[in-house]
């Protein structure tokens, strides 16, 4: 296969179309492909797969591997010599360096540190062709002619709504889209006051809107209430889950498609939800394996423990056979929607917003990821785990990365918070700091929002 941009569209067209048994021929011939590259050039996959035969006839045999293992060894993980922890720390430190390319020919970003290990991450070009072209197949699926109309009558504004102030792989997309669409592209702050976004996005009018999925669900009750005044063709939901009725009443709220889908930065074209709320796996460049605590694999129809990613794109930073940490379930059956990419729910990813009592009888709900920006603003600080306990009170826990102040570092994670709760007229909110450290879920994933039920 030609990794030409025309080669790959019509590889990707080719797979979407195929029996799931060619797909999976082309997706083991890759992945022992990438197996061959990490242990020919990377001396971390070198040492973890010196046993392994030349030629693999299991997936199973081949070793698994999860972020904390890999951020140990990063220097020895990564297949480009001129690529260190410590350089990538000091570019990532940088706000000036969002959207540029790391050593001016990778894309970098973090992930927050679910897992209790922040993850820092690059992608080469191949990497980066293949998301796109994914993404051109992803809104072949999504958009119906009539919606093509309606975007291009509205000129294809889009507004995204994201954590702007850290490398998020999403601020990078931003800043790259901006680069590209100018004045087309209008991006906000998650953390900005809702009665500020809602003006912001009745003047621009988007075509498009991509929140994050709390916020999305923020919005579609302020279009509800007539506040907000937009009509866009379609909704692009981001980073979190929600219950399925909550895709309805936002699609419904806009009159517009909703879809979302399910990835991660270490892999960003993973899969893609359809009509029927299934997420189909892009399985002939990712391997996603349902398997249990023991990495044994589970049957179609039964929730994994956890669930191990194959990038078999990405060269620069092999991911094979990596614990992801959430528990899957994979449909048994085909999906009526007609996509013969496997299709999997995720169990347990709902966004978690944040409802406060204000000091005159009424409530303000905050996005969790107005709160997700701490572990990228604030050195020494690996994760934060947010608990409501009350109406008006939060404590938080906290994972100090070693050697930092923890002292210090608390006050900056106090002064923080305090600033985006003042800014939504929250400022009677207390912060207590809580001396346990972050709980884990089943799946070994943190939970870094645990919401009050009320």
């Amino acid at each position: 296969m030609s990794e030409s941009p025309l080669g790959l569209i019509l590889d990707a067209h080719r797979a979407r179309k195929q029996d799931p048994a060619r797909t999976g021929w082309r997706q083991h011939r890759r992945f022992r492909e990438m197996v061959a590259y990490a242990h020919a050039n990377s001396p971390y996959y070198r040492e973890l797969y010196q046993a392994l035969p030349e030629q693999i006839d299991a997936v199973g045999s081949v070793p698994t591997t999860d972020k904390k293992r890999l951020m140990a060894r990063f220097d020895d993980w990564v297949t480009d010599r001129d690529v260190t922890l410590d350089r990538i720390r000091a570019f990532i430190d940088d706000p000036g360096c969002i959207g540029e390319p790391f050593l001016g020919r990778y894309t970098a970003a973090t992930t927050s540190g679910t897992t209790g290990t922040r993850g820092i991450f690059l992608m080469d070009d191949r990497s980066m062709a293949v998301t796109g072209v994914l993404a051109l197949r992803m809104l072949g699926d999504w958009l119906r002619p009539a919606d093509v109309v309606r975007i291009l009558v509205g000129r294809g504004r889009m507004t995204m709504v994201i954590a702007i102030g850290g490398h998020f792989a999403s601020a990078v997309a931003a800043a790259r889209l901006h680069q590209r669409r100018g004045d087309a592209l209008q991006v906000l702050p998650v953390e900005m006051p809702l009665p500020e976004l809602v003006a912001q996005l009745n003047r621009f009018q988007p075509a498009v809107l991509a929140p994050y999925a709390s916020v999305g669900a923020l919005l579609a009750t302020e279009q509800e209430t007539g506040r907000l005044r937009i009509d866009p063709a379609m909704v692009v939901l981001s980073a979190e889950g929600l219950p399925g009725a909550e895709y309805r009443r936002i699609g419904k709220a806009f009159g517009a498609v909703v879809r979302d889908s399910y990835a991660a930065t270490e892999c960003p074209f993973l899969s893609y939800r359809c009509e029927h709320g299934w997420l189909h796996v892009n399985s002939d460049w990712a391997m996603l394996e349902p398997v249990d605590a023991d990495h044994r694999p589970v049957w179609p129809g039964e929730p994994s423990h956890t669930v191990l990613l194959s990038n078999l794109a990405n060269r620069v930073q092999p991911i094979l056979r990596y614990d992801l940490g959430d528990s899957v379930l994979q449909r048994s059956d085909p999906c009526p929607c007609g996509n013969p990419l496997p299709a999997i729910r995720v169990q347990g990813r709902a966004a978690d917003g944040l409802t406060f009592a204000t000091e005159r009888g009424g409530t303000v709900t905050l996005p969790p990821l107005a709160f997700g920006m701490l572990v990228e603003r604030i050195p020494g600080l690996e994760l934060v785990q947010i608990v409501q306990t009350t109406r008006t009170s939060l404590r938080v826990r906290l994972l100090i990365t070693a050697g930092a102040d923890p002292d210090r570092t608390w006050t900056a994670v106090h002064a923080e918070l305090t600033r985006v709760l003042a800014a939504q007229g929250l400022g009677h909110v207390t912060v207590e700091r809580d001396q346990h450290p972050p709980e884990r879920l089943t799946g070994g994933k943190i939970r870094e929002i645990i919401p009050l039920r009320w």
